[in-house]
């Protein structure tokens, strides 16, 4: 029978097909996806004459040569700079447009790389595009053609506060989905118009709210991409909101005040947590070196309550007090509604926790950043706090009242949060496997904002639904020690760019990344780390696991 093989392994599927699918209904391994053929690279034909192109809803407003130099701290080769914007119109709250910016290189490489901003986006980042955390090298280095956008929203609609543009409906979709869909083929045809020709090559890359654009185009955009990479993806962004509220609360109950929410966990008692996870958990990779690699195995052989002191006396940074350890335990075991219904994932406890990343995300932007987009942006209808309140916001926040919201919709609000935010069926990229398009996902394993273990889980269930063919299109890669994108105790510096390019259009599949120390990590100085340092970066779930000589070597360890 000529049915898709996703249809064979469904529940539907006829008995006599299940031959076809493992006992959980898992497809085996198949034969391989179809290779993808190398880009071919081209001369920059057009610059200043771009911004007089005719494409339906857009208007370009500058074209100009950029001369090879400085540019957003790396150097950049001579590239046409083209700016505009798409979609102008009135809405709710202001005058909204998609505006972007592209860089076409002089000398191209036949490849154009959509450049996923993060945070709440609303800026126009510079169009160079990161081909990992810590990096000299850029896709516009490498030379791609890189489009970078505000995803349809800019400042001038969040001059009353964080998340304001939200009240509009348009503004929602175009940050979560929409603004991409429409970049696209404009991005295309502004190539074509400056080469001759359409990019051969497709890829998509970001961290943050950039990676969940980047998971969101793995699974909307999978026939326009041919290589995506997403770091820290925050793919389930409302869920990551409702942990902020949840943070907040639980912090709350051990701060000083609410004005000083860092007084509830002292640099002191975190570095005492996290020389404890260590002392359980660093040799569990073979080799103590300050590092934890099995992560997984970390959260069964750490236990918060037996391994950390609980305090009799006063706080002086050698325990915690027993309403602590209490308050710890339920950041990190994600957020409940009173019925005991997880409402987000878990973190695992990590050696990182003791960065100044992590305490800055726990108490300062859950308080600004998550405190806006929150009632603004994930509830339906939105719940429009002055700026005075949104800390009161997130305390009053209820796990059964409030949650629900960001999967409701109302009125001119047609899409849901989680529809609009997360990327659907995102445990099935059956587009993206069948055309040989690839995926690879890292996160760092004590990212504060946006938990690994939700990208660890989102990965089995990829694993259950596409069986042993899962690695042959999509990899993910924890990073051990890392905050939120960089920094952290980790080796938080590696270019996963040129590997992608490398298993989409020759073939390579990523068997390992090999990642280093980035010399600008401050997080890293009390360490003793040697400045040589790498590690190599594995695909879940297998752990990298010393194999005896040099200890600062990633090649004295293997993926197992």
């Amino acid at each position: 029978m000529n049915l898709p093989r996703h249809l064979l392994c469904s529940a539907a599927a006829l008995p006599l097909l299940l031959s076809a699918c493992g006992g959980d209904g898992a497809p085996q391994a198949s034969a391989p996806p179809p290779q993808l053929s190398k880009a071919q690279g081209g001369a920059l034909q057009a610059c200043a004459t771009l911004s007089a192109v005719s494409l339906p809803n857009t208007r370009f407003t500058s074209a100009a040569v950029v001369p090879a130099g400085a540019l957003a701290g790396q150097q950049a080769p001579e590239h046409c700079l083209v700016q505009g914007l798409m979609h102008e119109r009135t809405g709710v709250n202001g005058n909204y447009a998609i505006g972007f910016e592209m860089r076409l290189p002089k000398a191209w490489n036949g490849r154009f790389f959509y450049q996923a901003n993060g945070g709440g986006d609303g800026v126009v980042a510079t169009a160079v595009g990161a081909s990992g955390p810590g990096t000299d090298t850029t896709a516009l280095s490498m030379g791609f053609a890189v489009l970078s956008s505000d995803a349809g929203h800019n400042g001038a609609q969040n001059n009353a506060g964080p998340g304001h543009f939200g009240l509009d409906p348009q503004a929602r979709l175009d940050y979560g989905y929409q603004a991409v869909a429409k970049l696209t083929p404009m991005g295309r045809k502004v190539v074509n118009a400056a080469y001759g020709k359409e990019p051969d090559r497709m890829y998509m890359g970001g961290c943050s709210n950039g990676g969940r654009h980047a998971m969101v185009a793995a699974s909307r955009y999978a026939a326009q991409y041919d290589g995506i990479l997403a770091g820290n993806p925050g793919f389930n962004l409302p869920k990551s909101a409702v942990q902020g509220a949840w943070d907040t609360q639980w912090l709350n109950t051990v701060a000083d005040s609410t004005a000083a929410l860092s007084s509830a966990f002292t640099s002191a008692e975190l570095n005492l947590v996290a020389d404890r996870v260590l002392a359980r958990c660093d040799a569990l990779d073979g080799l103590k070196d300050g590092m934890v690699l099995d992560v997984q195995a970390c959260q069964t052989t750490f236990k918060l309550d037996l391994d950390v002191p609980t305090c009799s006396g006063a706080r002086d940074g050698s325990c915690l007090s027993a309403a602590q350890k209490t308050a710890m335990g339920k950041i990190f075991g994600g957020a409940k509604n009173a019925a005991g219904t997880a409402l987000h994932a878990s973190f695992p406890y990590d050696p990182g926790m003791r960065s100044g990343g992590w305490s800055v995300w726990k108490y300062f932007i859950n308080t600004t950043l998550g405190a806006g987009s929150l009632p603004y942006i994930f509830t339906t209808p939105p719940n429009a706090l002055a700026p005075t309140a949104l800390v009161d916001g997130l305390l009053n926040y209820s796990m059964d009242r409030d949650a629900p919201k960001i999967g409701t919709t109302g009125g001119l609000f047609t899409e849901s949060a989680l529809a609009f935010m997360t990327p659907p069926d995102a445990d099935r990229l059956f587009t993206l496997r069948e055309r040989g398009a690839k995926l690879m996902v890292y996160h760092g394993t004590a990212d504060p904002a946006f938990s690994s273990d939700d990208t660890a889980n989102w990965y089995t269930a990829l694993r259950k639904t596409h069986g042993e063919d899962t690695p042959n299109f999509a990899r993910y890669y924890p990073v051990a020690g890392m905050n939120h994108c960089s920094g952290g105790v980790a080796t938080d510096r590696f270019d996963m760019l040129t590997a992608l390019v490398d298993w989409v259009e020759d073939g390579r599949a990523p068997d390992r990344i090999t990642a280093s120390v980035r010399p600008a990590n401050a997080d890293l100085a009390a360490t003793g780390w040697s400045s040589a340092r790498t590690r190599p970066l594995c695909p879940f779930p297998k752990v990298a696991r010393y194999q005896g000589g040099n200890t600062e070597s990633a090649a004295s360890f293997a993926c197992e």
